[in-house]
Order: C-alpha cells, then structure tokens, then sequence
C-alpha cells in the first residue's frame, strides 16, 4: 500500500479526495492536515510514501510546505493539488520541488494515476499544466505577469500580508528582521505598481493567491 499524506484546508475536499484515493485498493491515506505546518508536523510523525499537498493553505502554504519537506525529505515525492492551472504555478511548484501537479477539476480522473507516478520516480503534470507551460513559455518576456518578478520569498511575503500579517510576524516565521520584512514590501509596492497593503490585498485575491 502506498501510504499517503493529504494537505487541504476543507474538510468536504480532503474527504472526497481521501475516498478516492483509498478507493484504488493499492493506497491509504495515513495522515490529513488542514494548514501548511500541520502538514509538516504529520509528514514528521507518519513519513509517507507520498505527500498530496493543495497550494493555498493557510499559515505556510503549499509552496512552502513542499520547499520545507524537499529540504529535509529529498526523496518523498510531493503531488501539488490547486485550483490554479497558470503556468508561473506549475513552475514554482517545480522549483519547490514538487514531482507532480495536477487541478482539483482534475483529481477524480487523475489523482491515482499521479500518486502512483511520482511514487514511482516520475514527473506528472495534467495537460492543463503542460499547455500552461507552454504558452507562458511562447509569450516569453513581453507576456510575462506581475508575479513572474517576483522571488519565492517576495513571493511568500505578498501572500502573508494579504492575509493581514504584521511585519513581526512575518520575520519571526522566516527568521528574518522587521526592517528587512519593510524592505520586501516597499519592493513589491514598486513592483507591482500598488500603494498600500489593502492593495497588495486585492491583487493576491485577484491572482488566486489567497481566498476572498
């Protein structure tokens, strides 16, 4: 049985993907976890065989969850579920080091065959993802979104302040100064062409990067 740990922060989701996956015969959900460090803390205690992680969560989201457990387990293969099919994901995704990434429009069709493919050593994307990536790659720089500027760590600071984070609390959680925390956020100010948090708010919701 391939042991599995699944991440979401619904309920209703996690249930459905659970049966899914049990339904299969050849897999078992071992662990759930409904935040990014509840998923950290159950792949510590049950260390699965494969860990389905979904993207948006809240306290650490799925791509710092999946560069987390990459760094301290290299060798366990991380799905990312999400709503999101836009190619400047996928990357990311890839980057953290996930094996795998498919939609939750897609799950009850592929979600076995991707756990049983990265298992296995090899890479799954869904052809939404694949096409994805093919025409953020074919629109090159001139088609380039806001977020593509961004680093993984302005990145994980736009999503914790649209969320209503204070800069304390973001340095404490990345082992960063407050003065540094100020620096990225007047960056992305300028970067993205915003003037206040409450701004930098709408744009994360308007990019999928947190729930509304």
């Amino acid at each position: 049985m391939i042991k599995v740990l699944l991440a979401d922060d619904h309920s209703i989701v996690r249930a459905g993907l659970r049966r899914i996956i049990e339904d299969s015969g050849e897999m078992e959900v071992i662990a759930e976890a409904a935040d990014g460090m509840e998923a950290i803390r159950k792949a510590h205690e049950q260390l699965p065989d494969v860990a389905v992680i979904d993207i948006s969560m809240p306290n650490w989201d799925g791509l710092e969850v999946v560069g987390r457990l990459h760094h301290e387990y290299p060798q366990l293969p991380i799905l990312i579920l999400t709503m999101h099919e836009e190619g400047q994901y996928v990357v990311r995704a890839m980057e953290a080091g996930a094996m795998g990434y498919i939609t939750k429009q897609s799950a009850p069709e592929q979600l076995v065959k991707a756990i049983r493919k990265v298992h296995g050593g090899h890479r799954y994307l869904t052809e939404e993802a694949v096409e994805a990536l093919a025409l953020r790659v074919a629109k090159g720089a001139q088609g380039r979104s806001p977020l593509d500027t961004l680093s993984m760590r302005e990145l994980q600071v736009l999503r914790r302040l649209a969320l209503g984070h204070t800069n304390r609390e973001i340095a404490k959680a990345y082992h960063i100064s407050i003065k540094t925390v100020d620096t990225y956020r007047s960056r992305l100010l300028k970067k993205l062409d915003l003037r206040n948090n409450a701004e930098l708010s709408r744009f994360a919701i308007q990019n999928g990067l947190i729930e509304a």
